[in-house]
């Protein structure tokens, strides 16, 4: 049973309450919302934006590859006679890496070199021929129809000739085929024929790695190549402890929909490295992040608070940060440097609360 006192009590509550309008008895029994203007200010400390701000450090796997890395492959067939360079040698350009027998090639060069020669001479007769024609046309004794058919056998006999020059010229070129070089300076990373196997054409005898034009490959996500597009500054590092400044070159405009993510290739300074060096490549966020722990929640929105007037017309501001994510350093996107951002106190806050400022 009730003392009459505690009666007493909950009767003129009831009582006062009833006195006060509506909005007021609501807004006064739901948590979170703002309160009378009476609400007396809530202490809080600040600091600019630029002395909390944070850039994260990004991290992701990256290999050195060659530029250009060529399979190097027959286009005649025949007989491997010998092999000029081994796996890990370095070549000039132009060098001779493996040479096929060529006795068949240079039979068919020689056979249209003496097809070449036999057209030529069958041309200075026609051109002998002609010219004597010419003169007993000139003395009545040959008529005209004669002179044209002598002038056409000597324009059949000229292509004859022509055609004999490129047949002459293609037997020697496929001659030249048989020795096999190096179309730039690399270094031989696989050598896939042996002295003495018969190989066809399009057989791939070597794997060339350019050495003087390395570049840093590597997969990110498209917000990480916005990173590298805004100027971060990305350095290498090596499994064996090496580091190099990197560049950005090139991004390939597509993304990969198993990974999505984009390939890059970026520039390494200094010393070059070999190819197939791995690592991890780093960068600082170019964008200032607000740290974690002064992100708090408003409905369903992420932000922060920023204090605005000074004195008794100090308020603050809840700004949402698009983007953010619950335990992680959001973008400060649209905060200038000098905006003042709650850092403690902040979690009690309303939009629009009057604050004041504690050392």
């Amino acid at each position: 049973m009730l003392k009459p006192t505690t009666l007493r009590s909950a009767a003129l509550a009831a009582l006062f309450l009833a006195t006060l309008p509506w909005p007021a008895v609501a807004t006064a029994s739901k948590p979170g919302v703002p309160g009378p203007a009476s609400t007396a200010p809530a202490p809080v400390q600040v600091q600019p934006l630029a002395q909390v701000a944070l850039r994260p450090e990004r991290q992701a796997s990256a290999q050195v590859v060659a530029r250009n890395e060529a399979r190097i492959a027959a286009e005649v067939g025949g007989v491997l006679q010998r092999w000029s360079a081994d796996v890990g040698q370095p070549v000039r350009a132009g060098q001779e890496l493996a040479r096929l027998d060529a006795t068949d090639l240079e039979l068919a060069r020689d056979r249209a070199r003496a097809a070449r020669d036999a057209a030529r001479a069958r041309l200075e007769l026609v051109q002998t021929q002609l010219r004597r024609a010419r003169e007993l046309q000139a003395q009545g004794f040959l008529s005209p129809e004669a002179l044209n058919a002598r002038e056409t056998e000597l324009a059949l006999q000229s292509a004859e000739l022509a055609s004999a020059e490129a047949a002459l010229q293609t037997a020697e070129r496929q001659l030249a085929k048989a020795v096999i070089r190096a179309p730039f300076a690399g270094t031989v990373t696989q050598r896939l024929a042996q002295q003495g196997e018969t190989v066809a054409p399009g057989a791939v005898l070597f794997v060339l790695a350019q050495t003087d034009g390395v570049e840093l490959q590597a997969a990110l996500s498209p917000a990480e190549v916005a990173e590298l597009r805004a100027g971060a500054q990305a350095r290498f590092e090596a499994d064996d402890g090496q580091v190099r400044a990197a560049r950005l070159l090139r991004v390939v405009p597509t993304v990969a929909p198993a990974t999505r993510l984009q390939t890059v290739r970026l520039a390494l300074q200094g010393p070059a490295l070999p190819p197939g060096t791995a690592g991890l490549l780093r960068w600082a966020a170019p964008q200032p992040h607000v740290p974690a722990a002064l992100l708090v929640r408003r409905g369903a929105q992420l932000g922060v608070f920023t204090v605005e007037g000074d004195g008794a017309a100090a308020r603050a501001r809840f700004v949402p940060l698009p983007g953010a994510q619950e335990g992680r350093p959001a973008p400060a996107a649209g905060l200038p440097d000098g905006a003042r951002l709650v850092v403690r106190g902040q979690q009690a806050l309303r939009d629009g609360q009057p604050v004041t400022l504690a050392p």
